[in-house]
Formats: C-alpha cells, sequence, structure tokens
C-alpha cells in the first residue's frame, strides 16, 4: 500500500509536460502546474499565435501570465525525492517475480518484481535496487516509469542509441544519429515534444470520447424511457381494447335478450288469440251438435202436430261470432325478425372488415426508433401500400362515386346525396373513409381536366371561404395541383411551382411520425416531385378535389393485388 501511495503521490506531482517530477514548480490562473522551463518553452512556441493555453485544459490567456514559483509545491516535490522506503530483510512470497511479471534486472537468483524501469539505464528495479535513483544526484535526471518489459524498444536497432526523437515525416521513433543520417531533412523533433503534442490530441480524443459517452448514455435512458412508455401504452390499450369488446359484446347480448323476450312476449300474446278463439270456435261447433242432434230426433217425430209445434224453437240458429272462413297471413311468422337479424349480422362483419385493417395497419404501425429511410423503388413503396376508400359522407354532390367509392367522377349535374355534416360544399373535393398514421403508400391514377391530389386534417372546413375548404389553401392541408401542362404544389395558400415528368399516375408517401410527405411521378420508373418536411399533429386522410370537366375521373388503384404479382 504504501509503494501505491509513493507511486500516486509521483504522479500528482509530475509536470504534463516532460513526464518527469517538477523542477522549479509554477501554477498558472487555471490551477495546473507545471516545470517553469517547461511552461516557458511551451508558450515561446505559441508568441507567435499571440495566445497563450494551458497544455491540459486547453484554458486561453490573452496575456500570457506571469510565473511565480511555488513554494509549497517545491518542498512537497523535494520530499518526494527522498522517500523512505523500507527495505524488507525477507521479501514474502508475492513479491517474487512470477512470468507475467517484469522482473528486476539486478537480483540474482531468485529475481523479484520490478516496481520501475528508467527509461535511461534501459533496466527494471525492485525496491531494493530502485534506492541509488532516489538517493543519488547522478541519478537525478533519469525517468521513472511502470515497470516494462519492452525497454529494449527504446533502443536503435541500426545504431544501439536510446531513440530520443521523433519523425514526423516517416511517423516514427528515431536516435539522434538517425536524425542526422536516414532521416536527414525531415521534420523531426525530440519524442518529449511530440508526446506533448500527442497529448494534448489525446486529451481532445478522451474528450470527444467522454462527450459520446454522455450522449450515448442519454440515448440509453431516452430508449429506456420509451420502452417504459411503450410498454405502459400497450397494458393501457390492451386494457381498453378488451373493455370496449365486452362491452360491445354486453350490447349485443342485450340486443340479443330483448329480442329473444320480445319474440317471446309477441308469441305468448299471438297464441293466446289464436287459442281463445280457437275455444269459442271449438264451444260453437259442440252447440251446433247438439242442435244437429235435436234436428235429427225431430226429423224422426212422427206426430204432425207436434214435429210443427217444435220445428221453429228449433230450427232457429244463434247467430255466429265469426265468418265463415278464418283469415291467415303468409306463413312467415317472426322470419322477417331473422332476416332483419342477419342482416345487423351482415353489417357488424362488413364494419369489422373495414375498421379491422385500419385498426391491423395502427397496430403494426407502432414504431419507437427513428424512421426508416424513404424506401428507393417502386417495390419498396409498395411494402407500405394502403387499401384505401372513399368516404360518401364527405363527396361534394357533383361527385359520383363508384367501383366500391374508389373512383370519383365529375358530374355536372346534382347527384341524390343526402345532407351531412361532413359533406363538402362548394369544393369539388372528398377525403377517405381511412384515417392514414405511420408509413402509407397509395396510387391516384386521374384521367381527365386535371385534379387535386392531397391529404388533410379530417376538422377541415367543409364550406365558407376558398381558403377554408379547399385543399392547399390553408393550414390543414397539403396538396399537388396536377393538368396537362404543369404540377403545383399548395400548402397555406403558399404555391411552389413543380417540375418532373408528366404521368397519369401519382404516386403519395406518407411517413406520419416523420412529418415526411412525398408526391411522385409513376410510370416505368419513380420520378420524386416534391418533398414535404413538417410535423403532423393530428391522423390524416387522403383527398381528391376533381376540375369541373364532365366525366373528369380519378381512381384509387389497389396495390394490394399488384404487390402480390
Amino acid at each position: 500500500m504504501a509503494q501505491k501511495g509513493v507511486q500516486l503521490y509521483r504522479k500528482t506531482f509530475s509536470c504534463s509536460i516532460c513526464l518527469d517530477l517538477l523542477k522549479v514548480p509554477v501554477t498558472i490562473p487555471c490551477g495546473h502546474s507545471y516545470c517553469l522551463n517547461c511552461i516557458n518553452s511551451f508558450w515561446d512556441e505559441e508568441d507567435q499565435k499571440k495566445l497563450h493555453c494551458c497544455p491540459q485544459c486547453r484554458q486561453t490567456f490573452t496575456l500570457r501570465p506571469a510565473l511565480v514559483k511555488n513554494t509549497m509545491l517545491a518542498e512537497l516535490v523535494e520530499q518526494m525525492k527522498k522517500p523512505e522506503v523500507p527495505v524488507l530483510s525477507a521479501p514474502a512470497d508475492h513479491c517474487y517475480a512470477r512470468p507475467e511479471d517484469v522482473a528486476c534486472d539486478f537480483c540474482t537468483g531468485r529475481k523479484l518484481k520490478a516496481v520501475k524501469s528508467c527509461l535511461v539505464c534501459l533496466a527494471s528495479y525492485c525496491q531494493k535496487h530502485l534506492q541509488p535513483h532516489y538517493e543519488s544526484p547522478a541519478f537525478k535526471k533519469h525517468k521513472l516509469v511502470e515497470p516494462s518489459k519492452n525497454l529494449q524498444e527504446n533502443i536503435c536497432s541500426r545504431h544501439d542509441e536510446v531513440m530520443k526523437m521523433f519523425c514526423r515525416t516517416d511517423q516514427q521513433c528515431i536516435c539522434y544519429l538517425c536524425s542526422v543520417d536516414e532521416h536527414k531533412g525531415h521534420d523531426t523533433v525530440s519524442a518529449a515534444a511530440e508526446r506533448t503534442e500527442r497529448q494534448r490530441e489525446l486529451e481532445g480524443s478522451r474528450q470527444q470520447i467522454q462527450q459520446r459517452i454522455q450522449d450515448r448514455e442519454k440515448d440509453v435512458k431516452v430508449l429506456q424511457q420509451e420502452v417504459e412508455a411503450l410498454n405502459r401504452s400497450a397494458e393501457k390499450t390492451v386494457e381498453d381494447s378488451e373493455k370496449i369488446f365486452t362491452e360491445l359484446i354486453r350490447l349485443i347480448e342485450k340486443r340479443s335478450s330483448e329480442v329473444k323476450q320480445q319474440i317471446r312476449s309477441q308469441q305468448e300474446t299471438e297464441v293466446s288469440r289464436v287459442k281463445e278463439l280457437q275455444e269459442k270456435l271449438e264451444q260453437e261447433i259442440t252447440e251446433l251438435k247438439r242442435k244437429d242432434a235435436e234436428l235429427e230426433q225431430l226429423s224422426h217425430t212422427e206426430d204432425h202436430n207436434q214435429f210443427l209445434h217444435n220445428y221453429p224453437s228449433l230450427s232457429k240458429l244463434s247467430e255466429s261470432t265469426h265468418t265463415s272462413s278464418i283469415n291467415i297471413r303468409p306463413l312467415r311468422y317472426f322470419e322477417d325478425v331473422t332476416a332483419a337479424v342477419s342482416e345487423l349480422r351482415d353489417q357488424l362483419q362488413d364494419i369489422l372488415r373495414q375498421t379491422w385493417t385500419n385498426i391491423s395497419s395502427l397496430v403494426t404501425q407502432v414504431d419507437v426508433l427513428l424512421p426508416q429511410a424513404e424506401p428507393k423503388t417502386r417495390a419498396g413503396f409498395l411494402k407500405y401500400s394502403r387499401e384505401i376508400t372513399l368516404n360518401p359522407n364527405t363527396a361534394n354532390v357533383h361527385l359520383l362515386l363508384s367501383d366500391g367509392n374508389r373512383k370519383a367522377t365529375f358530374k355536372s349535374q346534382y347527384q341524390n346525396y343526402c345532407s351531412h355534416l361532413e359533406r363538402f360544399g362548394a369544393e369539388w373535393q372528398v377525403l377517405s373513409r381511412e384515417s392514414l398514421t405511420g408509413r402509407c403508400y397509395w396510387e391516384v391514377e386521374v384521367r381527365g381536366k386535371g385534379l387535386y391530389v392531397a391529404v388533410a386534417y379530417k376538422n377541415i372546413s367543409r364550406a365558407g371561404s376558398l381558403n377554408e375548404c379547399r385543399f392547399g389553401f390553408n393550414d390543414k392541408s397539403w396538396a399537388l395541383r396536377c393538368d396537362h401542362y404543369s404540377y403545383k404544389y399548395l400548402y397555406n395558400n403558399i404555391h411552389t411551382p413543380v417540375s418532373g415528368p408528366r404521368s397519369s399516375t401519382i404516386g403519395v408517401y406518407l411517413d406520419h411520425r416523420a412529418g415526411i410527405l412525398s408526391f411522385y411521378s409513376v410510370s416505368e420508373t419513380m420520378t420524386l416531385l416534391h418533398r414535404v418536411q413538417t410535423t403532423f399533429t393530428q391522423p390524416l386522410h387522403a383527398g381528391l378535389l376533381l376540375f369541373d370537366q364532365e366525366g373528369t375521373n380519378v381512381i384509387l388503384r389497389q396495390l394490394q393485388n399488384v404487390q402480390q404479382k
């Protein structure tokens, strides 16, 4: 432990320029200390720059600081030069050199571990044999370092001299003789000077590494927060989804129970009515049979006077409360209810099919990491293709929807649409039924005069001024105007001319989270027409605005089939 303390103190009181114990130590304003000669020589080289800095922290000083000997440091350094190092008479086993240790070059017999190596002597010393380096003035300028097995690498193989110089031209250590021989004319400096320069670079590299470590630690923390947020969101969504589906199931079960109760109630009412009538008819039949028996008996009476006397009372029939026949409705009974329930089932299945694709897409589009690069080929875009249909409730009355609400055609004659709050009034526009988030791609094929291909928030105005409701004329929609002659990008009523090859098919790529919206001209190749980089604050809907020419139509292409091919 004492030896480690000595090593620590020597490192603390060493000059970072010459790497030796401080000689006439001086402290500069930033707090770092150097040998008086070392810092003066360092600043002498920087005088031409008229700016002086600390070799360690790089703090700069406009005026060259005045240097005064630090007497306290000087006394401490002098004490360091004469440490009291105890000499053990019998070294413990752990003090002897093992194969992986550096052995003392001066021990005979079983060698002790070296505690220092001398770059001047090019030898390694144990604690005992190192003592003269601390006590004798002859060793005062020797450079002691941590034990090293590679001391011979400091010897020039050609001249057998210590390599104290560095050739910057050839980037190698050399001895003095090399500098006047094969390295003559090269850019050479002392190894200490090169070490100082490289030390600066090292400190700069360390600062960069430390900064990168801090950045990466922040990134790790952010990712951990994202994982926690993702888990919380997933758990809450699962819980909410289960609750919503449970409510739907309960609602369906409630409706099923109500229908069942109504059927049973109506069944009981109708059966009761029929049975009541049945009982009355059966009573009438009994009465008629009795009357028939009396008349038969009368018919066999031989006494004419008796027959004529009883006939009037027996032959008169009581008036029937019912007609001679019962009118029965067509035999459907409750089959109409079955048909209505079946229709409800079909409608729910259609709704589930339509919404499931959107729900599934929203689940798979959850993307925590940074967005991927935009695809480069049409095949790459098709991986994000979405089946989009037009919402009839938003279609202007001059737009006829067909082909499963994927085709819109301009008609001068009004279409017989019901009134709806989501319907566009003055503009010949329509929005998609599906909301768009995540990464999506779709294609629009136009025939006729032209159109606006757009995306918009659902809350865009349906009526009012041009700037309020037309695609591209407000801050709630982004549009590409396409006609026979040119393209034009519009946002918030700012019109930007766009160049590119004409095509009847426009591809639209949306990365909602990354805020990227791109329009492409699609033919045999895909050509980027315009890319938008912004921030979307709400889900988007695809939008179409048709020019007012009879028969102009646009089709949202079915890309799933294309992708499968």
